[in-house]
Order: structure tokens, then sequence, then C-alpha cells
């Protein structure tokens, strides 16, 4: 990871022409990371950022969080209140949960912050507390100020990079067996096609977040257990963050309809991550880090089985 990030950084430089010490102001390179729920892509992304401040590289790293964009508790609630027929509303975590505005702002400022020179220039991240509301969550009072210069900004969430699909193509998805769930998973948790409609609608919205994405790192369990090894990862998280915190957080039985919850998500929208979208019948637009993506796959205890370049 820390190598394809340097390689990546080297050649957004050279596109914009400007080199360490120069006066050219050239923007942060954006990477974005996507991996499910417990596969360790935060944790990966912290010790990313950790790696890359230090000597012998010494750059100035941002996280961002897709996390730390959900909405509000009171926006969650009266967003779950306007759609009482769709499960996939029901709490944090799908497209159409999150600030869509609020990210858009974050991520043009942060594309614009090494050309801000005015004394104490900043850009506030946003933070969203899990453990409130007994595990619903809701927005932090306080977020965390980003100062220029910084080199590279790691854009890290479940559903990063995923985009909409044809309807056709959603009716035809729900129809077919998901590989190791079982047969109708989607009906037995009480999925209809109109859910699955309503958030790839919504994803319609993100579309502008990754057209500012410069590079990408995926982390994904292998094609022959998509996800199966997913409930078990964030239990696992869960009861890590009760076992620091005190104990709230969720239950296993409230963890497991969480990650039931994001399942469409994955066999709807996550092969955008290298397909990219229909722009319109016909055409197909790519990703615009197509070319610049690396994959890591991991076991059942997140080994790397596999890297790739896509």
């Amino acid at each position: 990871m820390t190598s394809h990030v340097l390689a990546e950084l080297m050649s957004h430089r050279a596109r914009y022409g400007g080199l360490p010490g120069g006066t050219t102001a050239v923007p942060p390179l954006v990477v974005g990371v996507q991996g499910p729920q417990g596969s360790g892509k935060t944790y990966l992304t912290s010790i990313l950022q950790d790696v890359l401040r230090v000597p012998p590289h010494s750059l100035s790293v941002t996280v961002l969080s897709l996390d730390d964009l959900y909405l509000p508790h009171d926006g969650l609630v009266s967003l779950a209140s306007s759609h009482p027929g769709n499960p996939l509303l029901r709490g944090r975590g799908q497209p159409g949960t999150h600030d869509v505005p609020l990210g858009t702002d974050i991520l043009n400022k942060l594309k614009r912050i090494n050309a801000q020179t005015a004394p104490g220039a900043a850009v506030e991240l946003p933070s969203f507390d899990k453990s409130l509301f007994n595990g619903e969550g809701d927005r932090a009072p306080n977020g965390t100020d980003v100062h220029p210069p910084v080199d590279v900004v790691l854009f890290e969430g479940w559903c990063v990079g995923f985009y909409p699909i044809p309807k056709e193509e959603v009716e035809r998805r729900y129809g077919r067996p998901i590989v190791g769930l079982g047969e109708d998973f989607l009906k037995r948790k009480g999925y209809r096609v109109e859910d699955v409609l309503e958030i790839n609608e919504r994803l319609k919205n993100y579309v502008s977040w990754w057209s500012l994405f410069d590079s990408f790192i995926q982390i994904k369990p292998p094609d022959e257990h998509p996800y199966a090894y997913i409930h078990k990862w964030r239990l696992q998280q869960e009861h890590h963050m009760k076992a620091r915190n005190g104990g709230q957080g969720m239950s296993d039985e409230q963890v497991e309809v969480f990650v039931d919850r994001y399942i469409p998500g994955y066999v709807f929208f996550g092969d955008g991550v290298v397909t990219g979208y229909e722009e319109a019948p016909g055409k197909q637009t790519l990703p615009p880090w197509t070319g610049h993506g690396l994959r890591l796959q991991i076991g059942e205890n997140r080994e790397v089985v596999r890297v790739t370049n896509f």
C-alpha cells in the first residue's frame, strides 16, 4: 500500500508539473480506500498514514472517513421515518444516510487546500460517534482541523467507489442467489427490489465525490467467499469497540441485522469500483482511478492472499 501511494504521488506531482519545494500549488493526491465492515480498512488506513508521515517520506497525510459524513442522529431518524417501508434506510449505513452536501464541500476544500495562503487556513473534518444512542450514533460536537500543505488525502469507507447500475440490472441481480448466503437472502431479510432501487437512486449523488479521486486501494474477500466473512469481521470489531468504551454499542444480534443491511450494497454496486457506471444507455464510464488501483484480497483471518492492480 505504501509503495502504491508513493508511486501514485510521484506521478500525480509530475502531471501537475510540480515538485516538492517548487512554487506550483499541487493539490493533494486523493486516494479512495474501500473495504467491507471489519476487514481492517480503517486500521490499515491509519497505519498507512503513520508510515507516510515519518522519515524518509515525511508527508502530510489526512484521513477522511465516510463514516464521519453520516447525517446527525436526528437526520437519520427523519430519513427512516420518511421511508418506513425501506429497512435499508433504517439507521446509518447505506447511500442516502450520508450528508452529501457536507462531503462535497469538504472534498472540494481539500482539493484546493494547498492554494490557501491565508494564515490559519484550515478545513474542518467532522467526526461521528458510533457509540451514542445505543449504537445508532450521532455526529460529535467537535471535528478536526486540517491545515495546508497536504500531500495525500485517504478517503476510506465501505461503499467508497460504488456506482449505481441500470434499473434492469438491479432487477436481474435481485433474482439471483447470493454466494455463501443461500437462496432468497434478500427476500428472507425483507429487502424488496424497490428498496434497492431507492438506494441505487441515492447513490447517484455520490458519483461527484468519486470524480475527485486520483487513485484507489480496495480490500476485499476472495471471490469464492465474497460475503460470508463480513459478519464475523464486523462482530469482532464491535466487541473490540465495546471493550474500550465500557460496553457501549450493539448487541451481537444487532450487529447481524446491521451487517445484513450492507450486503445488498456489495451485491448490486460493489463491482463499480472496477467497471464504473452506465452514464447513458450504451455508454459505460470507467472510474477516474482506472489504471491507478491496487486490490488486496484477504482471507478469513484477514491474511493477504492476492494482490493485483486495476
